[in-house]
């Protein structure tokens, strides 16, 4: 199976950047091109910067003028507003799940109704519509902590894990007015302890590929301490979830899932992300994610191996059995070199009220190092400045976990800007301590 020669991937964040670099690498990929893009992916890809991702009609025209042979969409949102079905429709091969599918990041309400009737373990909860009041009751018939989530799209913010009844009601009643429309449904969720695991897979709605486990460090402080953001570090391989394991993770939740998509008549081709809890009582699904993880996209990439263009170009056409059968791939899974350790750096003020618009100096990187933009643009001197919350991911390798996190924070004090902020604990053993969600 060739590769695709020219793809375009949809985005403008780290998790965009890390898939131009990856799938620039593969043989018999001729262009890649990120729309909108950031400045900081040039070295990579060409981007188009004035493109709307709301505007299917001028993704087209891009996919067109280009020659396209591959569209990968990176972020959630235009996935749940339908882009796949549209391109789909005008010919245009396509990663990423339809607007039906998408409906399990888009609602974690159709999400936990997902794993129920797949027969996939999940926290004990309930969805209440413009019910502050019915919420909050069943928040103390469960008693504290629990754990209120917005039940639309939040950018990785919806999700609130309250250690008293008192923070419970609170969350309830500030949910709609945090994430309006997203947050007119309240999920009530019963807080399950543990160790988080992300758990990643390509998927053709039949054919499951897990990539190696990852763990992303979601609150703002050292120590899991704060509020939770869009990611603040990733890290891979994991001591307690080793790379063979991901497989049978994804059997005991992706295959289920997909099965149960199948069976309602929904075509999935895309990613499948599962977050999942490590209980005592064995692993619980946490959310599910229609698209690749940010930051751990940034952390995985660099230690595949395998040919992704056409792994991705195979799921896109129904084929990845086939194409992972010629890339050597067994066990369902695609395996992982050596470590990788990624730290975000963001605003003074993230993530409730990020500080923009502050010149970013670079020094050298080490050899062992990479640096993924995300929230960049440039400034009135043609400088980078910040123009998001996070504003790159720097990423470490090494032989072992604890080479790749030192890797990662020596690069980490090359990129300069005022009041810049990043955890200092990414992929410690402090942070994999049992916490709860």
């Amino acid at each position: 199976m060739t590769a695709p020669t020219r793809i375009l991937v949809i985005g403008s964040g780290g998790r965009e950047h890390a898939l131009a670099w990856r799938l620039a690498m593969d043989a018999g990929v001729e262009r890649v091109t990120v729309a909108p893009g950031n400045p900081g992916m040039t070295d990579v890809a060409a981007i188009h910067p004035d493109l709307d991702v709301r505007d299917h009609g001028t993704i087209f025209g891009l996919a067109a003028s280009q020659a396209i042979d591959l569209v990968v969409v990176g972020p959630e949102a235009p996935l749940v507003a339908g882009l796949a079905d549209d391109l789909r429709a005008a010919d245009v091969p396509v990663f990423g799940p339809g607007r039906a599918g998408a409906r399990l990041e888009g609602s974690k309400t159709f999400c936990r109704d997902m794993a129920a009737a797949a027969g996939v373990p999940i926290a004990d909860g309930r969805s209440f519509s413009d019910d502050p009041s019915g919420a909050a009751a069943f928040a103390r018939t469960l008693g504290a902590p629990v754990v209120i989530k917005a039940d639309g799209l939040a950018g990785g913010k919806g999700v609130t894990v309250c250690g008293t009844l008192a923070e419970a009601e609170a969350a309830i009643s500030e949910c709609a007015v945090r994430f309006g429309a997203a947050g007119r449904t309240i999920v009530v969720e019963r807080a399950l302890a543990g160790r988080e695991v992300s758990v990643i897979a390509i998927t053709d709605g039949t054919t499951v590929l897990a990539l190696p486990a990852a763990r992303d460090h979601k609150r703002i402080g050292d120590g899991d301490t704060g509020p939770n953001t869009g990611g603040m570090g990733a890290c891979s391989p994991l001591d307690d979830v080793p790379d063979v394991a991901a497989a049978d993770l994804a059997d005991r939740s992706h295959r289920p899932i997909l099965a149960e998509l199948a069976r309602r008549g929904i075509d999935y081709r895309g990613v499948l992300y599962a977050g999942l809890m490590l209980t005592d009582d064995g692993p619980v699904l946490l959310e599910c994610n229609v698209r690749f993880g940010d930051p751990e996209t940034q952390v995985l990439l660099p230690r595949l191996g395998a040919p992704l263009a056409r792994l991705l170009a195979a799921a896109a056409d129904g084929r990845l059995a086939e194409a992972a059968a010629a890339a050597g791939l067994v066990a369902g899974r695609i395996p992982g070199g050596d470590a990788a350790v990624g730290v975000v750096i963001a605003t003074a003020g993230y993530p409730d009220a990020p500080r923009l618009g502050d010149a970013i100096a670079v020094d050298p990187l080490p050899d062992d190092a990479l640096l993924f933009w995300s929230g960049v643009r440039h400034g009135a001197d043609g400088r980078l400045v910040t123009s998001g919350g996070r504003v790159a991911t720097v990423v470490g390798r090494g032989v072992t976990t604890e080479s790749a996190a030192d890797a990662a924070y020596a690069a980490a004090a090359s990129v300069r800007f005022d009041g810049r902020r990043y955890r200092r604990d990414i992929a410690r053993p402090a942070t994999v301590a049992v916490g709860a969600r």
